[in-house]
This record gives structure tokens, sequence and C-alpha cells, in this order.
């Protein structure tokens, strides 16, 4: 059974890697179907940073997904990022003393990391990155950063089966 109010905080790396090694939309259509489902009814969003980092500069079957205006309006988080959570994760997550070129390697994860902790029981960060606890400063991974901070976080296989999807999903609604 689906969890009542959790809401799924998608990291680039899901989609990216989902539309280019694991479901292909040309192969598993329902999966993007079900996305668009599941951002429509609030169960899987992503930050506007994450979808800026996304969008950045390409044309491929991801990004013109992606950038369709229901898909656009539905999956982006309606929300601004607290600078607070935003530093904190940051500086607690990473390094405080990060300098310009770990900072732009870490990219807006920092982003997406502070938005699941504005709401830490109801929201969870869904990243394929592998958790590596040995990893100091900007190569920390987002897994490890959420587990230190205090966020959720779950790779895209978990949300799946939380969220219940199945091929056939959209007989079952």
């Amino acid at each position: 059974m689906a969890e009542d109010r959790k809401i799924y905080l998608l990291d680039a790396n899901t989609l990216i890697t989902s539309q280019g090694v694991y479901y292909p939309q040309s192969m598993v259509p329902e999966l993007w179907g079900w996305l668009l489902h599941q951002a429509e009814v609030g169960r899987v969003k992503m930050p506007i940073e994450i979808y800026e980092e996304i969008v950045a500069g390409k044309e491929d079957p991801l990004t013109q997904w992606i950038a369709k205006p229901d898909v656009r309006k539905h999956l982006i988080l309606k929300e601004d990022a607290d600078p607070g959570l935003v530093s904190h994760a940051t500086f607690s997550g990473y390094a405080p003393d990060l300098n310009e070129n770990e900072l732009a390697y870490i990219g807006r994860d920092p982003f997406l990391i502070s938005y699941a902790l504005s709401a830490p029981k109801e929201r969870c960060v869904v990243s394929l990155e592998a958790s590596k606890p040995s990893t100091k400063r900007q190569n920390r991974r987002v897994p490890d950063v959420c587990k230190t901070l205090g966020a959720q976080c779950c790779d895209v296989f978990a949300m799946m089966r939380a969220l219940e999807f199945h091929t056939s999903w959209k007989s079952k609604t």
C-alpha cells in the first residue's frame, strides 16, 4: 500500500538514467505516463533548480518530455528554496569551507536536499547515486548527505515500489 502523504523529490539522475538506461520512453511509455500522473496527484515533484539542470542546453527525448507544458506544470514543486536550509545542506552536508570549484561540482544537490529538509517526515529525495560514506567534501553522495542531515532518501526503484508502479497502472485508476 502506498504511503499516504509522502512526496518524492526527483534528482536529475533519476530521469536521465531512467530515460537513457532502464526505461526509455520508446520502450516503457507506461512509466512516463505514470510519472506524470503521480506529479498531477502531488506524489512526485521536482524542484525548479533540478528541472533547469535537466533542460539546460539539451535536446533529447527526456528534455522534450519534461518541457511539455502539462509535465512542467505538474512536475515542478511550487515553492521557493529556503536559503537557510540550502546553506545548511551545503555547509553541514558537504563542508563549511567549499571553494568555487567544489561548489560547482556539487551543483544543485543542496537545493534538492533542502526541500526534503523543509518537511523531513513527508518528503523523500529520490536519487540513483550510490552511498559511499567514506567520501568527503564535494565528493559526498546525496544519500549520505541526506542521512547526515536527517532527510529521507531512496532510489527510483524503491519509489516505484512504494507508489506501486506497474505497466498496467492506468487500467486500475
